[in-house]
């Protein structure tokens, strides 16, 4: 029996995706679970599996094309069976399968619209608190945007808003719209070749040529990266966070002196016993996932009207990319691992996120994040909360001070701890207990352990 394929939700924040690159095409054999196409998510590029076994009959959704989740994008099924029915299904869903953006030129007038008398009742319309926000800034009736939305299940989201505001528009796909933006291509310049005359990403690349060599200077070769891909959504969702979310960041100072004692009389044994070197950020994951037991509110996110308490303590470590952008592999029960556990599951992700082949499991799901400066020296910093989490935990470099040890000055190891929370979840207090008893946990390291 003939089955669609749908778009699956790849991630807590994710809404969208935009299909990059089909392994099979129409006509092709499938076997179930192996690599169907390729999406780009708010977090990385994936490849979604095939459900079922069968033919490939038809390609829903091509290359450069952004829906919602759960939408369909093909359809699998025999080689002879009607799929006439599934196709009517697949063409009824949200706008977001026409793919088009409205790019806004700097000639559009500013618009001030008034909705038509056959407009429909804004109670009857989805729509999102951002998009609804721009729509009262233009004195948008909320009623002349319904049938628009391109969120999940035709909801009206901030970009649909703005694209009924400009007055100039061209039609192109989401991939091309951004390529053109970094490259400072003007899009009404562009001959589309897509469905309708859409603009497409191979449109906006035969456009761009190459920047003319620039001049010499002493040690430094100028160049250009591209701001698309990984590093375009990167930069988007920490922009989201930091306009969304009011961070409060606090910095406490812990004495790893006995910690850096425990690390090195255990270094040894450990990795030739677990074939894994630990490290001060094992420690501190295990320190942060005992302390997110005792206060739980940490380990939470906004959903909707509600603050939603994880069952799980998932600690994500972000890891540089280097011109790529950031990547958060998550491990996954960290509360629930020993540390040797915790040294195991960091190194194969830590190895799996360098070598590009993480898999959505390994970056979903995550409730808390912990960052790591302290390999570049530095002593304090304000890190940006993962978008769907309440904190995340910065973590600076041990380095040797004098400190009042027992009335006495003595040379300690000391390193900051930076937490930056949420304060719609969070008030000072708790997020202060929270980081003293990291602290607590570090000062006295045995207790990861036993």
């Amino acid at each position: 029996m003939a089955t669609k394929v749908i778009l699956p939700m790849l991630g807590q924040t994710m809404e969208e995706g935009t299909i990059t690159q089909w392994f099979k095409q129409e006509g092709d054999k499938v076997e179930k679970d192996e690599p169907l196409f390729e999406v780009l998510t708010d977090k990385v590029n994936l490849e979604v599996e095939a459900p079922e076994s069968g033919i490939l009959r038809k390609i829903i959704a091509k290359v450069d094309d952004t829906v919602p989740i759960m939408a369909p994008v093909a359809i699998i099924g025999t080689a002879d069976e009607p799929i006439d029915s599934l196709l009517a299904e697949a063409a009824v869903r949200p706008a977001a399968v026409e793919e088009t953006v409205d790019i806004t030129m700097e000639s559009a007038p500013a618009l001030s619209i008034e909705a038509p008398a056959e407009s429909v009742s804004p109670s009857k319309t989805f729509i999102s608190p951002r998009a609804r926000m721009l729509a009262h800034e233009h004195s948008i009736n909320i009623g002349v945007l319904a049938g628009l939305g391109t969120g999940p299940g035709g909801r009206i989201v901030e970009k649909d808003v703005q694209a009924y505001i400009d007055g100039n528009k061209v039609k192109a796909t989401p991939l091309a719209a951004s390529i053109a933006g970094a490259e400072g291509v003007d899009l009404r310049g562009v001959a589309g070749s897509g469905a309708g005359g859409r603009v497409t990403r191979s449109d906006v690349l035969q456009m761009t040529a190459p920047a003319a060599p620039a001049a010499p200077s002493a040690g430094i070769e100028a160049r250009s990266i591209p701001y698309t891909g990984m590093r375009k959504i990167v930069a988007d969702n920490v922009a989201k966070s930091a306009q969304t979310a009011p961070h409060v960041t606090l910095t406490l100072e812990v004495d790893m002196t006995e910690a850096v004692k425990v690390r090195t009389q255990l270094v040894g044994e450990f990795e030739k016993r677990y074939g894994s070197r630990l490290t001060y950020t094992d420690m501190i994951v295990k320190a942060a996932a005992m302390a997110l037991l005792e206060y739980p509110m940490v380990n939470s996110s906004i959903q909707g009207n509600e603050i939603k308490i994880f069952a799980d303590v998932n600690i994500g470590l972000a890891a540089s990319l280097e011109d790529k952008g950031l990547i958060v592999p998550i491990i996954k029960n960290a509360d629930r691992m020993s540390l040797a556990g915790i040294s195991l599951e960091a190194k194969r992700l830590v190895a799996k996120a360098r070598g590009e082949g993480l898999g959505t499991e390994d970056i979903s799901g995550g409730t808390f994040t912990i960052t790591n400066l302290g390999a570049f020296g530095i002593d304090v910093f304000d890190p940006i909360i993962v978008t769907g989490q309440a904190a995340i935990l910065g973590v600076c470099r041990i380095a040797e001070k004098p400190a009042v040890v027992d009335g006495e000055v003595a040379v300690r190891s000391m390193m900051n701890l930076c937490l930056s929370f949420d304060h719609r979840i969070l008030d000072g207090v708790p997020a202060a207990k929270f980081l003293a008893s990291v602290k607590s946990l570090l000062e006295s390291p045995w207790q990861l352990i036993i």
